[in-house]
């Protein structure tokens, strides 16, 4: 008991990290689901936020993957102007071998069993059909597909909002909010990324890829045979002449290693938790790379399974999330007139609105 009080539960108990409302453990037997349901904060409204199928290496390691990206939704959902706060869940195995059916249901079962506290979606793992099933059992999911009465595929409007934070970067750090001629290099083009290529394609900017998984990268040469293919992650952020890194896989992307090789002026991807630790951002300014929020850049996607609950309209979604741009650059400009990084000044203007929502509502 001794080593988990001094690592999860200190994690969740401890404000600066933790401080959610709400831990749930799941386990059907039969099904062989096991899951954590974390809830960060409601000051804002029921929490939203995907649900993650990965095969942790145990399950404490679980429990901190789902406090961490709980947390990180909560500040995600404020500052897209959402009224929802913050939630993730995780299902734990390799969804290849372990996802079923079966399994599903339970899993939405134990979501229905908050009563609305928590809204679900998909992640890393998870697809519109799997929220078709979790949806039998549960009507707070969202992610369906407009058979079902949902919005579909949610990685659309995920690579509309990183692009439209890669022209406000631009248009801060160069004076003008145009990539063409610049060049992205993109890391992970699956669901969001290749999405983001075509964006970019579109404005004319050269666009060189990676990706852990061949096929990915296939995928995206066979249609488009002008886009650059780097080996791996590393050989990408040290391309010569790049002016855009686009983190667009799993968290970390940022770290001691890679911050001192990146060839990049600017970071603005789709990933979630891209800094390694707090003090990586502080390393990139001071190498003059200008940091793009990750939860802030990457809202598009939580926008329209937002919208989905209150009847999905497409372009409504999408002229919402256009103001990413506006956000990012609102960001910028807090982070200059306070002397701190942008994701610090993201990290204000979303405590902030989380602040003023329990003082109105009198927690």
């Amino acid at each position: 008991m001794t080593d988990v009080s001094t690592g999860v539960l200190h994690t969740l108990f401890h404000s600066d990290q933790g401080g959610h409302e709400q831990v749930v453990l799941c386990q059907d037997r039969r099904s062989g689901l096991k899951a954590v349901i974390a809830i960060h904060s409601t000051a804002l409204g029921p929490a939203l936020g995907g649900t993650r199928f990965y095969p942790y290496a145990n399950e404490e390691e679980a429990v901190a993957d789902a406090l961490n990206l709980a947390r990180g939704m909560s500040y995600k959902n404020a500052m897209a102007g959402l009224d929802h706060g913050g939630g993730k869940a995780v299902i734990i195995g390799d969804p290849d071998r372990d996802k079923t059916e079966e399994l599903l249901l339970a899993y939405g079962r134990f979501v229905a069993s908050l009563g609305g506290r928590y809204v679900t979606a998909c992640d890393v793992g998870t697809y519109v059909a799997d929220m078709d099933v979790v949806a039998r059992e549960c009507r707070w999911t969202t992610g369906r597909s407009p058979e079902h009465g949902g919005a579909g595929d949610s990685s659309v409007l995920t690579a509309y909002g990183v692009y439209q934070g890669m022209r406000a970067s631009a248009q801060h750090l160069w004076g003008d909010p145009s990539l063409r001629g610049r060049t992205v290099g993109i890391a992970g083009v699956g669901k969001v990324g290749h999405h983001l290529v075509e964006h970019l394609l579109a404005e004319g900017a050269e666009v060189v890829i990676t990706d852990v998984r061949q096929e990915a990268v296939w995928r995206v040469a066979d249609r488009h045979p002008a886009v650059g293919v780097a080996a791996d992650t590393e050989a990408l952020i040290q391309v010569e002449g790049l002016d855009i890194y686009a983190p667009c896989a799993l968290g970390g992307a940022l770290s001691d290693e890679s911050v001192p090789v990146l060839t990049a002026k600017v970071v603005c991807g789709a990933a979630n938790n891209q800094l390694a630790h707090p003090g990586v951002e502080k390393d990139l300014a001071d190498r003059g790379i200008l940091y793009a929020p990750d939860y802030v850049v990457n809202a598009g996607g939580v926008i329209q399974v937002a919208d989905e609950l209150h009847g999905f309209d497409f372009e409504r979604c999408k002229a919402k999330a256009a103001k990413i741009f506006d956000t990012t650059l609102a960001i910028f400009a807090r982070a200059k007139e306070d002397g701190i990084p942008p994701a610090a000044a993201a990290d204000r203007i979303a405590e902030q609105r989380m602040h003023d929502a329990r003082t109105a509502d009198g927690r």
